[in-house]
């Protein structure tokens, strides 16, 4: 009986940079749940690989004094090794520069061209060196930058190709509003009301302001614009228009795309919209994840970067904890959807609390009380009670909720399901007490029962654990005797798979617990001398304020231009979202004047939470505006970064109202 096929996919890395743990997300998800799919008998194509070609390479490339080519060769085997060193699983690594995706890329562009989809003109707009956009201006964020990265735009004019988007908006809605394609379901309601609801604009799909790219067949002045190319890997990779593979009929279309949430507009929008005008099948799922992001010395939570020096090298971590420890850790954090918060001490107590205290010492003790009081083996007698059939129900009842979970790509619930019953088998040896069992020689059967009950549990748990920490599970089932065949997925259903004679094999400590107060000291003057002497490596480019291109100064005005602005000081009472916004917070303001209320796009860089409290500048003399249909009366000051906007707080000595000059 053939087996039923499984198509998942990371997106294709942009090689710009070292990978760090930030990269590792996305990664480690899809292998996760390859891995679960894998061992419920499916035959499963994982799909990942780099996106080579751009402006960007071509520059840095240019800095070194190398091929575009050469520069990423390097940048690819880092990113190679380190999916090697996470025991990332892929069946197919695919880049941009291989000779049938380019062929294949350039077929697919003709066919979109001869379709009438893709039509020449001159675009005439804003650009975003950075991000690789074009953007209306309809489409940029409040200050006027790009809405991804919140840079200065450039205006730009050059002839190019470009692909309508208008033909496929009805239908793009109905997919991401009708359909569980889009999951979490809030995304689809924010990028119809963002993108669709105001008019799908043409997309520009070729440049030739820069050589590094593929070709156009047909117009050699140009290359194929980044994303008709990176996004056509998912079926170029299955030998879509190309002699090198012969899997598309198999596999298409994909069960799972995964990708982070800075790059779901091209995948829930563009994507859709190139495949129906190819007349193909549209992937069944898009799954959207936030950011792994840290906590800056200001207090707020910010994304993990490069430029910022905040980037958390998981060699690093796994050679202290074990590769396993850090895929566990990143993957119980993050729920679908939402961005997740990373530091040593959230990792090590994670680590101490989960893996050592919860699985590891359940796996030790368990191990250890069968060897004390049975030299190893257990014997054959046994006797029953009802704290058995309830232990029992929990452990079982973890598979058929993890394999929802999984369905849904929801990992960390996924996750918790299995850690329920850890906590669960914990709780099972303080109820039984096989300690005071081992000094009664008349309990030696109930012994023999709770320690065989806790022995075949483990082996459902770290059965279910081993998509998520394939490193470790193999070690576990060594030390409860656990044959291969006792850990099939079709035996997790049963209880009393083990021998009843089953023998343990006492082994290393899985996950030691970890001093944290000394480790934490330890692990950040490393992370502080690797981000030092990485910093030192970086082109201005990559550096802080130098990476952003720096906006031309607005024309000259007089002190008495200036003197008609006021800036007070503020503090916010209190901050809400704006309905039918994700850009949008509603701040109520103590102004020292009564209070006023005012709308601010930064629902994107702050949470409510963590404005309430600070004291900011407000120009308070702003007529009064109507944003969303909420009344806004001044505005707040804040500064674009390399990293995204950022307030200007105030120190909280000055009072409310107080004239800023």
């Amino acid at each position: 009986m053939s087996k039923k096929p499984f198509y998942i996919t990371t997106p294709i890395y942009y090689p710009s940079g070292n990978p760090h743990i930030g990269h590792s997300y996305t990664t480690v998800a899809c292998d996760s749940i390859a891995r679960f799919k894998r061992m419920q008998g499916y035959d499963v194509m994982f799909l990942t690989g780099t996106d080579e070609h751009g402006l960007k390479i071509e520059q840095k490339a240019a800095e070194q004094g190398v091929t575009p080519k050469e520069y990423v060769d390097v940048i690819v085997d880092k990113f190679k090794n380190l999916w090697q060193y996470m025991n990332i699983s892929y069946d197919r690594y695919i880049r941009t520069t291989d000779d049938y995706h380019v062929e294949s890329v350039q077929k697919i562009f003709k066919a979109l061209y001869d379709k009438g989809y893709i039509y020449k003109g001159e675009y005439s707009g804003k650009y975003c060196t950075p991000c690789e956009s074009f953007w209306t201006d309809s489409q940029l964020d409040e200050n006027g930058c790009c809405p991804e990265c919140h840079r200065p735009v450039k205006f730009a004019k050059e002839e190019a190709y470009f692909f309508k988007m208008s033909p496929f908006a009805e239908r793009i809605e109905k997919l991401l509003l009708e359909t569980d394609y889009l999951r979490p379901k809030t995304r689809a309601i924010e990028l119809v009301n963002n993108f669709i609801k105001p008019g799908l604009e043409d997309l520009c799909v070729s440049r030739t302001t820069f050589k590094w790219g593929v070709p156009v067949s047909f117009d050699d002045k140009h290359v194929v614009y980044v994303w008709i190319d990176a996004l056509s890997n998912y079926i170029t990779a299955l030998g879509y228009m190309n002699d090198k593979y012969d899997d598309f009929e198999k596999y298409w279309s994909a069960d799972v795309h995964m990708v982070a949430k800075d790059i779901m507009r091209f995948h829930a929008i563009i994507w859709p919209a190139m495949l129906m005008a190819l007349d193909l099948p549209l992937p069944k799922h898009l799954a959207v994840h936030g950011y792994i992001t840290m906590q800056s010395k200001g207090g707020e939570s910010v994304k993990m970067s490069k430029s910022l020096g905040n980037v958390v090298d998981p060699f690093v971590l796994g050679e202290r904890y074990g590769c396993d420890a850090i895929r566990y850790h990143i993957l119980r954090e993050m729920a679908l959807g939402a961005d997740s918060l990373f530091s040593n001490e959230i990792m090590i107590n994670r680590i101490n609390s989960d893996l050592a205290n919860g699985f590891g010492n359940l796996v030790s003790r368990t191990v250890a009380m069968a060897d004390k009081y049975f030299g190893g083996t257990l014997p054959s007698d046994r006797q029953a009670d009802a704290l058995d059939e309830d232990f029992k129900s929990v452990v079982l009842g973890a598979v058929s909720a993890v394999e929802a979970a999984m369905d849904e790509t929801k990992i960390k619930q996924a996750l918790e399901e299995i850690f329920k019953a850890v906590d669960r088998a914990n709780k099972y040896i303080d109820e039984t007490e096989p300690w005071k069992l081992g000094k009664d020689e008349s309990a030696k059967g109930r012994l023999a029962t709770v320690l065989y009950n806790l022995l075949d549990g483990i082996r459902i748990i770290s059965t279910l654990l081993s998509p998520f920490m394939p490193a470790t599970m193999p070690e576990v089932w060594k030390q409860i005797g656990a044959a291969e065949a006792d850990v099939a997925y079709d035996k997790l259903s049963v209880f009393g798979v083990l021998p009843e004679n089953v023998t343990v094999c006492k082994g290393a400590i899985l996950f030691p617990r970890i001093d944290v107060d000394k480790e934490i000291e330890e692990l950040n003057s490393i992370i502080q001398k690797n981000m030092e002497a990485a910093q030192s490596s970086l082109s201005a480019e990559e550096k802080g304020e130098a990476a952003m291109e720096i906006p031309e100064l607005a024309e000259e005005i007089s002190i008495d231009d200036f003197a008609k602005v006021e800036l007070r000081c503020a503090k916010i009472l209190s901050a809400e979202k704006v309905k039918k916004s994700d850009k949008l917070l509603c701040l109520q303001l103590d102004d020292g004047m009564g209070g006023r209320q005012v709308v601010s796009g930064i629902a994107e860089y702050y949470t409510p939470e963590e404005l309430v409290g600070k004291k900011i500048q407000l120009v308070a003399n702003l007529k009064p505006v109507k944003l969303r249909g909420v009344e806004s009366c001044g505005m707040i000051c804040a500064s674009d970064t390399p990293d995204g906007v950022k307030v200007l707080f105030l120190d909280d000595s000055i009072p409310c109202g107080a004239k800023i000059r």
